[in-house]
């Protein structure tokens, strides 16, 4: 089966970090920071449901202007989740424009904006929320505080986004997308079991995700030639004679980390056993004091940091200018340090 997820650089490993996820079965998609989007056609864009902002440096968070001008008037609205201070960026953000007009559009785009408080490692971690709507010209609504339980920033029936905190001499966020279990339909064995195809099959697996119990009853029903067929089987059987449960895809996101024990530690955690693992490799470790002083990663120490968390595939972005032309030299030092074991990926959009 398909993975649920085509995840794509936004823009070439010289260029501002982020990653475009796109939904390979609906019409929508998530953002991994907000950086220049100038490559992604407004129609990309305009699918976003969700965009998750590491921290607030302009090569992270320009593309918001631009995100906000295409869909305003064209969008019902994004949801946006940054680190601590994020609302209050946003909110500023807003208030440099004057919105005189927009009461006008015919569609009200909101704008929520999720900022994590606090450690998502260390439990339940508190979170502020706020939304700002066009027709209100974008004035601060604030929202319930909820909490950020084991990481979890988003769950949905076929995946979850989880995030990790960082140290950047600010906060600042890692992302990971993992998606659930795939439920393969074996079409012989079901035919086995007396059962055909049909609808049901949609209830049937949403009821796998969800962890319903063995002992539940799945009504599975088809129609043949015109006549309605009906039985109730067990979940458990179904699963042990006509599923193949397969592993989902685990997508992660890692940039502007320094490198030191805790963040390896995080960054090992959040991202173990992911299938694709999007991590910065800024410079060469022949200047790891340089890399110190500015709190990035060589790509040396990327490469180390993909291998211990298991990564099977690895795509670096958040090359220094410096090495422009010396692309090779940074992917050789990478690549000796992640192993044989693996391969890198190149996707570039």
């Amino acid at each position: 089966m398909r993975p649920l997820f085509d995840p794509r650089l936004v823009n070439p490993p010289f260029g501002d970090p982020g990653v475009y996820v796109d939904f390979r079965f609906e019409r929508r998609a998530f953002l991994l920071d907000l950086g220049d989007n100038t490559p992604l056609f407004p129609k990309k864009l305009l699918r976003l449901s969700h965009a998750f902002v590491s921290h607030a440096h302009m090569d992270h968070f320009i593309g918001f202007d631009r995100l906000v001008r295409i869909c305003l008037g064209r969008q019902t609205g994004v949801h946006l989740f940054g680190p601590r201070g994020f609302i209050a960026q946003v909110e500023h953000k807003l208030a440099a424009y004057t919105w005189n007009l927009v009461q006008s559009y015919e569609t009200d785009f909101a704008l929520t904006v999720t900022e994590i408080a606090g450690d998502v490692t260390s439990g339940e971690t508190p979170a502020r929320n706020t939304r700002f709507r066009s027709r209100r010209r974008f004035e601060r609504e604030d929202l319930p505080d909820s909490t950020v339980a084991g990481g979890v920033l988003l769950e949905e029936e076929g995946f979850r986004v989880r995030t990790a905190l960082f140290d950047h001499r600010t906060p600042c966020l890692g992302f990971a997308i993992e998606e659930k279990v795939h439920v393969n339909v074996l079409k012989n064995r079901l035919l086995e079991m007396g059962l055909q195809t049909g609808p049901w099959l949609k209830d049937m697996k949403r009821a796998v995700l969800a962890g319903r119990p063995d002992e539940e009853r799945v009504r599975a029903w088809w129609k043949d030639f015109g006549v309605v067929h009906e039985r109730e089987v067990p979940l458990g059987e179904l699963k042990a004679r006509a599923l193949d449960l397969v592993p989902g895809q685990k997508i992660c996101y890692v940039t502007d980390v320094a490198f030191h024990d805790d963040n390896v530690h995080r960054i090992v955690e959040l991202a173990r056993g992911a299938d694709l693992l999007f991590i910065e490799a800024v410079f060469l470790d022949a200047e790891s004091g340089h890399a110190r002083d500015k709190q990035h990663l060589t790509a040396r120490q990327a490469g180390t940091i993909a291998r211990a968390a298991g990564a099977r595939n690895l795509v670096p972005f958040h090359f220094s200018p410096r090495y422009m032309g010396r692309e090779a030299e940074v992917l050789s030092e990478l690549q000796a340090a992640f192993g044989g074991g693996a391969h890198l990926a190149s996707t570039n959009g």
